[in-house]
C-alpha cells in the first residue's frame, strides 16, 4: 500500500504485507502545488479494470469498502485506525472534489467490468511532495489483492501525471516493510531513489520510507 485515500506504500512491522502506498488523507509534506492540466477522468484498462473521478456520489460505496477492509489497511494507514462514518467519507469525498478542480489532487476509485460501483481499490495523484511533482497513492481491497490491479492502475496514472504541464517527476512512497507495495514501483521501472526516517504513524510502520521515482 503507498499512500493514497484508500492505496499507495507505506511502513510496517511484522504485519502482514498489503499493495497500499499513502492514499489520502496524509499531511502534505509542502503546500500542494497545482497544475494547470487534467488528467483523464475515466481510464480503461486491461481485465476489465476501470479508474474513474471520485464524485460524491461514490461517498457511500467507498465508505462500505473501506470499512469492510479496516484489518487488512489497518498495519500501513494511519487513518485506517478507526472505521469512517459516512458523514465522513462524504465529507473527504467533497474535499477531493475541491483539489481536483484546483488541480493539487486528483482521486480515483477502481472498480471491475463485471462488479460496476463495487469499490475494488482508490488512487490518488497528490501534490504534496512539491512543485513539478505528483505522488501517487493507493490501496487495493483485500479480495482483489494479487491481480495485478495496483501495478496496472499505478501505471496508468504515472503515464497520466506525467502527460500534465508542468509535471516532470512521479513518486511511490512506501515503508521497508511493505514488500508487496515496493514491488508495484519496481514494476513499472521507478528507480529507487532513497530511503529517508518517516515517523511510524501506523502499526505496521517501521519508520524507514522507500522513495521510488520516474522521471520523463
Amino acid at each position: 500500500m503507498s499512500r493514497a485515500q484508500s492505496h499507495s506504500c507505506e511502513r510496517a512491522r511484522a504485519a502482514p504485507a498489503g499493495t497500499a502506498a499513502p492514499a489520502v488523507p496524509a499531511v502534505p509534506t509542502e503546500a500542494p502545488e497545482a497544475t494547470t492540466g487534467r488528467p483523464p477522468e475515466l481510464l480503461r484498462l486491461p481485465g476489465g479494470l476501470r479508474l474513474h473521478r471520485r464524485r460524491s456520489a461514490h461517498a457511500p460505496a467507498l465508505n462500505r469498502a473501506v470499512r469492510a477492509n479496516l484489518e487488512h489497511l489497518r498495519p500501513w494507514m494511519e487513518w485506517a485506525a478507526e472505521a469512517p462514518t459516512r458523514a465522513r467519507t462524504a465529507e473527504l469525498t467533497r474535499a477531493g472534489t475541491a483539489a481536483w478542480e484546483a488541480g493539487t489532487d486528483f482521486m480515483y476509485l477502481a472498480d471491475l467490468d463485471d462488479a460496476p460501483g463495487r469499490v475494488v481499490g482508490a488512487f490518488g495523484l497528490h501534490g504534496r511532495i512539491g512543485p513539478g511533482a505528483l505522488e501517487i497513492g493507493y490501496w487495493v481491497a483485500a479480495r482483489h489483492v494479487g491481480r495485478g490491479i495496483a501495478t496496472a492502475a499505478a501505471g496508468a496514472l504515472t503515464g497520466a501525471a506525467l502527460a500534465l504541464p508542468g509535471i516532470a517527476r512521479v513518486e511511490i512512497r512506501c515503508d521497508q516493510a511493505n514488500g508487496a507495495s515496493a514491488a508495484v514501483p519496481r514494476k513499472l521501472g521507478y528507480r529507487l531513489d532513497r530511503v529517508t526516517e518517516a515517523a511510524a504513524r501506523a502499526p505496521g510502520e517501521t519508520g524507514r520510507q522507500l522513495v521510488w521515482v520516474k522521471e520523463r
